[in-house]
């Protein structure tokens, strides 16, 4: 069990959170919430310990061991991965590491043997005769090879790292479990195992995520930040969803109904305080108005973008055509002999077990970088808008956001531009900062901007979900819900996908599967299902 006791943090004027009182008991999941900016990862450092706060205490019960998911890809770079993992637990690899330094001791005398006798006992009790096993088993259920269990964390990829680290965090079942975006960079399976895994656990748990199918399906309870407190909800993320908007809706529906009763009350004793048949009366309505009062309303710090796409050229039937598309990346093959043809009106999501896939494929499309061979053939009428994982080169200057913008805008009036930069939350003096200190989920709304702006029938996207709030996602989900033109994308998320998607393709380096379907569909239909099996098979054989 893990409590605070009236916990503020603050940086200078600008508090996050004030006198928290709040307890997190085991065997539940809690799910961390709140706008970019809230102190989510602020309040996990506090808990675990890396953040002092700025008054207040954390009370964790005597004994329990904290497990932090570590957001840090490079820190355990020279360690094999199989040490990485059992580092999760502090204590037992104090133990391990204590008593190997002991037995390779060259003078190795009796107080050594005590000492080792002792380290022994506890290594026993902390199933260090199981830590290589119990650390093996978790890579290979998290998708990591054998064949990498004691290679240097430097040699393996960055999605790779993110699985160990995930393992590391999870290994010798800590009492407490913090997990800041868990599902990061990991496959849509790897996500369904950590679900599986997090719903089993016995002990106290609190994550991060932007997730929304994983904060459904894991959370027992919402851990909502916002006015400058934490709440706690029972239910999952879409239960807390509901119950907010009903618990703000009924406080405005009795705010309005006080309003009306106090200009009611006002009108009866402006009307007749001097009448002196009337003037008990009065008094005793001013007793009452003197009794009624708005409850407080605080502004919330959660804040949806107005996210709607348009354009302006009418597309034709045919989109793009793609034949016959070849693709290696230093020397690994990436796409081989794809063929597609894309339709006006279809949204395609594109998934694949190795990200760099799908991100080669849209390099492609948007002219980025050449295929080996094969073609890629845009319609005539066919404008296209484009949203990179990585966006470094669009930031990489020295323009403010109205500037930015109008870089890609054919209107150039201030006002017009400054109308799009609000309506990705850029008001007043926000939309004159200078885009190269925006912040991660800026820089992503500034090209949502940038892709209004511009009007085109076809938008690719990949992985725009990263680093957005649930507030963004929700606007964008429905954005793309609502938009008819075509959509060609890639996210990790399962809802986005659900929601968005009409046609699911699958790309491997030994073939694709093409679905005209709804992602819960592919997902459940056997016949795609045996194929995906058979795609990756041959896949691990030829590796």
């Amino acid at each position: 069990m893990i409590t605070t006791q009236n916990l503020t943090v603050s940086f200078g004027s600008q508090v996050l959170f004030k006198n928290v009182s709040i307890k997190f008991t085991p065997g539940n999941c809690y799910g961390l919430i709140g706008a970019n900016g809230a102190g989510k990862s602020t309040f996990l450092k506090v808990l675990s310990g890396d953040i002092e706060p700025t008054s207040g205490e954390v009370h964790i019960q005597k004994g329990q061991r904290i497990a932090v998911l570590k957001q840090n890809h490079f820190e355990f770079d020279e360690y094999p991965v199989i040490e990485t993992v059992i580092m999760g637990h502090k204590e037992l690899y104090q133990v391990m590491k204590e008593k190997d330094a002991l037995y390779a001791k060259p003078d190795f005398n009796d107080e050594d043997g005590m000492k080792v006798a002792e380290l022994e006992t506890r290594f026993a009790e902390l199933d260090g005769w199981q830590a290589d096993s119990m650390a093996a088993s978790l890579l290979s259920e998290l998708g990591i090879d054998d064949s990498l269990h004691y290679s240097l964390m430097s040699e393996l990829s960055g999605s790779e790292k993110v699985r160990v680290l995930l393992a590391q965090a999870l290994f010798g079942n800590p009492d407490i479990l913090l997990l800041d975006e868990p599902t990061n960079h990991l496959s849509l399976e790897t996500i369904s195992w950590l679900e599986e895994f997090l719903i089993n656990f016995q002990n106290t748990v609190i994550v991060v995520s932007h997730d929304r199918k994983f904060l459904d399906n894991v959370c027992t309870h919402i851990a909502d930040i916002d006015y400058k407190n934490i709440q706690l909800y029972t239910g999952n993320y879409s239960f807390w969803s509901q119950a907010n908007m009903l618990i703000q809706k009924q406080k405005e529906e009795q705010n309005k109904k006080t309003e009306e009763k106090i200009a009611e009350l006002k009108a009866f004793i402006a009307r007749f305080s001097a009448n002196a048949s009337k003037a008990k009366q009065a008094t005793s309505r001013k007793n009452m108005l003197d009794k009624l009062s708005l409850e407080e309303i605080i502004p919330s710090s959660r804040q949806y973008p107005r996210i709607r796409f348009n354009y302006v050229k009418i597309p034709g039937k045919d989109v793009i055509t793609i034949d016959r598309l070849n693709k290696s990346i230093d020397g690994n093959l990436l796409i081989k002999n794809f063929s597609l043809d894309v339709v006006q009106g279809e949204k395609i999501a594109f998934i694949s077990q190795d990200p760099l896939t799908i991100t080669t494929l849209f390099q492609i499309l948007e002219g980025e970088i050449e295929p080996d061979s094969g073609s890629a053939t845009w319609g005539v009428t066919a404008t296209h808008s484009y949203f990179p994982k990585d966006n470094t080169k669009y930031f990489d200057n020295d323009l403010n956001l109205i500037q930015w913008l109008a870089q890609f805008s054919k209107d150039q009036h201030i006002s017009y531009l400054r109308g799009y930069l609000g309506r990705m939350l850029f008001s007043g003096e926000e939309s004159e900062k200078l885009s190269k200190v925006l912040s991660g989920g800026e820089k992503v709304r500034c090209l949502f901007a940038k892709m209004m702006v511009e009007e085109n029938n076809v938008l690719i996207f990949d992985e725009p979900t990263n680093h957005l709030d649930l507030e963004s996602i929700t606007a964008l989900n429905n954005a793309l819900i609502d938009y008819t033109g075509t959509i060609l994308f890639t996210s990790q998320d399962y809802q986005f996908i659900q929601t968005v998607a009409n046609r699911i393709i699958e790309i491997t380096p030994n073939g694709w599967i093409n679905a005209q379907c709804k992602y819960d569909e592919y997902l459940a239909n056997p016949t795609y299902q045996k194929r995906r099996k058979e795609l990756y098979r041959d896949l691990v054989k030829t590796k």
